[in-house]
């Protein structure tokens, strides 16, 4: 038998001396560092959530602001700005008029917009910096002027609109706010039109008062600042001599500014009768109504306001003109600032495409209030199923059904009512100077166009106006172009672009270009336009060209004969629009075609009749 060999018993092995070893073998020193980083890290973490306040997080106030009062009108200098010199100018006279000190801001430029990057949040829209940096500009050359800053803000306030919704420019109140705090003029004052906080003192008596007087004003100051805009913008690219358009149009803003600023306010107890004052006296509701009335018919009826327009056309119409001049008209639309400013903010674009040939169709600004009113009337129909008094009534209970219906029919009625007067006010300012200016663009029809491509009721921006612009402009042959105007980086634009091109492949002749403005890029941006231009230009040519040749005609005899006739050269002679043709130019000739044509016509008449004559005697 063998031995069997001892075995030798198992040593066991204490784990937790083990885990000890292991663990102090894992302590290292670049562990010790990283444990200290984290450290450090989190109290840092912890300083900043305090620095925010987010430890203890209270719910956003709006910052309660200095009221301007009655007492402060005299002294107190109202700013605003942001519209086309035309416009600010007349609003101006219309604050003047009213009794109030105001100043229109500069039109901003490139160092605008950086100081309003300077102070102002990140990641806001290109207007936004231009007018807040505008703002911020004026007010610290006010105090290099010598002017001290208490006194900037005690005796100025700013004007500007309010908004909501998801574009950004429902944020430009607090932004202007935040940016004065920053540049050190925390607690000026700024005032939305469409708000009463900070415009009435504690007694009620607000600073900026809307009285009838200065709401028709501003009226005819919005509707004679889009007329005038569009005027001098058909005129000014076929003028023949450089530079007078521009001076004699400068000379009828003055003299429209003038009538705004001094025209008697209406008052009844002045106008009416002596023998009727006393019972007006007594008389306070029917002394007030006729007083209202009195005044709404001298805004929009009076002498002194139509006197004006006439020797307002009188002036313009003073301007010789050769409309055989080819050039592409370039309709504008885009964002409302972007298509609406004439300075560095669109890359001076207006005026780059006036150097380069073109003709610029310009957008009122009476569009967009256009606009608002048609939109109200299509909420309130879409919204009625849940707004409406009565629920599902039965078919017996006719007074619910006509109370139902009563409700929308009245709100619709009065919003129709608005709208009319709206159109109307504006064309008769157009029909006063000339009829040169383009008529508001059917709402109804915009909406129609927009509507496969782009939903009516999506907010944003100008909604389905791109779309629906750009649609009409090309199927009723009234541009050769449509150039859009926009900030970089705008929510409601970009969804706009982004719908363009599926119109662009429906409708193949379309030339539509969307440029994106911003602080810098403008060499860029010119760039592209003269690409697009240049197949407008051509467009235009060939359009001219297929009229001169229906005439039968040589442009050298269309020439003398526009030579002979100095009514011809009038900016404001009517020439009878044909469909289908977009140029001035290509119109122009087939009306002189067609009157050459009526005095050879009438000129044989009359020699027959004088042979006729003859013969008999």
């Amino acid at each position: 038998m063998g031995s069997t060999r001892p075995v030798k018993p198992v040593k066991k092995v204490d784990r937790s001396a083990v885990t000890h070893a292991a663990d102090r073998s894992a302590v290292t020193p670049s562990s010790v560092q990283d444990q200290e980083i984290n450290e450090r890290l989190a109290a840092e973490r912890l300083r900043l959530r305090r620095l925010a306040g987010l430890d203890s997080p209270a719910h956003f106030h709006r910052p309660l602001e200095r009221p301007f009062t009655a007492e402060e009108r005299s002294r107190v200098t109202i700013l605003f700005g942001g519209l086309t010199w035309k416009h600010e100018e007349l609003i101006r006279a219309v604050f003047q008029g009213s009794g109030y000190r105001c100043e229109r801001l500069p039109v901003p430029g490139v160092a605008a917009f950086q100081a309003g990057k300077e102070y102002g949040n990140n990641g806001q829209c290109n207007p936004a910096y231009f007018t807040v940096g505008n703002l911020v500009q004026h007010l610290r050359s006010l105090e290099a002027s010598g002017i001290s800053r208490q006194r900037i803000l005690d005796d100025y306030v700013f004007f500007t609109a309010g908004s909501c919704g998801p574009c950004r420019f429902g944020m430009y109140e607090a932004e202007y706010r935040f940016a004065l705090k920053n540049a050190g003029f925390d607690g000026f004052r700024i005032l939305l039109f469409h708000d009463s906080d900070g415009l009435k003192a504690a007694s009620g008596e607000p600073g900026l008062k809307f009285t009838v007087d200065f709401g028709l004003g501003m009226l005819n100051a919005l509707h004679l600042g889009d007329v005038m805009n569009d005027v001098i913008y058909q005129i000014r690219p076929f003028e023949l001599h450089p530079g007078e358009a521009d001076r004699v149009f400068a000379e009828a803003m003055t003299g429209l500014c003038k009538t705004l600023r001094e025209r008697p306010p209406f008052e009844i107890m002045q106008r009416a009768p002596q023998w009727s004052r006393g019972y007006l006296q007594r008389k306070k509701t029917l002394r007030n109504t006729l007083n209202t009335l009195g005044k709404i018919h001298e805004h929009l009826y009076g002498d002194i306001y139509l006197e004006a327009l006439a020797e307002c056309m009188e002036k313009l119409n003073s301007i010789e003109v050769d409309r055989t001049r080819v050039k592409p008209i370039v309709k504008i639309t885009g964002e409302f600032w972007a298509q609406t400013t004439e300075g560095d903010g669109n890359f001076n674009m207006f005026a780059f495409l006036e150097r380069e040939g073109a003709q610029v169709l310009v957008e009122p600004i009476a569009t967009w209030v256009a606009y608002l009113l048609h939109q109200a009337k299509a909420h309130a129909r879409a919204k009625w199923p849940v707004n409406r008094p009565h629920r599902n009534p039965r078919c017996w209970e006719l007074r619910k059904h006509f109370a139902n219906q009563a409700g929308l029919r009245k709100k619709l009625a009065l919003l129709g009512l608005g709208e009319t007067l709206w159109y109307h006010f504006y064309h008769r300012v157009t029909r006063h100077l000339g009829g040169l200016t383009h008529p508001l663009v059917p709402q109804p029809e915009l909406a129609e166009l927009a509507h496969p491509f782009y939903n009516q009721f999506a907010r944003g921006g100008e909604g389905h106006l791109e779309v629906g612009k750009n649609v009409y402009y090309t199927v009723h042959r009234l541009c050769h172009m449509v150039l859009a105007l926009k900030p970089f980086g705008c929510m409601p634009s970009s969804q706009s672009d982004g719908v363009q091109s599926a119109v662009i492949n429906k409708y193949q002749d379309m030339i539509f270009l969307p440029i994106e403005t911003s602080g810098e890029g403008e060499l860029n941006a010119h760039s592209r336009v003269q690409m697009a231009l240049g197949e407008a230009k051509a467009k235009a040519k060939t359009e001219f060209e297929k009229a001169l040749q229906s005439t039968g005609k040589r442009l050298e005899d269309i020439k003398a004969y526009i030579a002979e006739h100095p009514e011809l050269r009038r900016p404001f002679y009517h020439v009878p629009r044909r469909p289908a043709i977009a140029g001035t130019a290509a119109q122009y000739i087939l009306h002189v075609s067609d009157r050459m044509d009526a005095s050879h016509r009438s000129w044989r008449r009359s020699r027959l009749h004088g042979i006729a004559v003859a013969d008999t005697g």
